[in-house]
């Protein structure tokens, strides 16, 4: 069963991503800060992570730019979701090592679970 992290400060969106998750079958942590969100890549080790931008304490680019230096979690596939849809913040992300780049209102919850699907595969 694949574990999959979700990094997300909005409580309607991080239990209805969470049920999703467990109907498919997935092991489910949650964090809800990027500081948290950074502590439990460490403990939980994920085979994937969905990470909200716009975080109490560490935003999800400052997770992801340390994540990404340290070598016990680096390998670990960061997907950024957010509402920040410009072109520069998607680059930023990419740049910074996401393994992709959902903006919230364009997918329903149920496509970014068949894109979670994606890359666990």
């Amino acid at each position: 069963m694949a574990k999959i992290l979700i990094v997300e400060d909005d409580p309607f969106l991080l239990k209805m991503y969470v049920k999703k998750l467990q109907v498919e079958g997935f092991e489910v942590e949650i964090a809800k800060d990027g500081e948290e969100g950074f502590s439990k890549l460490k403990s939980f080790m994920p085979d994937l992570a969905l990470m909200d931008v716009m975080l109490p304490k560490l935003s999800g680019i400052e997770v992801l730019e340390k994540a990404k230096l340290d070598p016990q979690i680096k390998n670990i596939p960061i997907l950024v979701i957010s509402n920040l849809s410009t072109s520069t913040d998607t680059e930023t992300a990419i740049k910074k090592g996401a393994a992709g780049y959902l903006i919230k209102s364009d997918n329903t919850p149920s496509q970014i679970i068949e894109k979670i699907k994606q890359f666990i595969k």
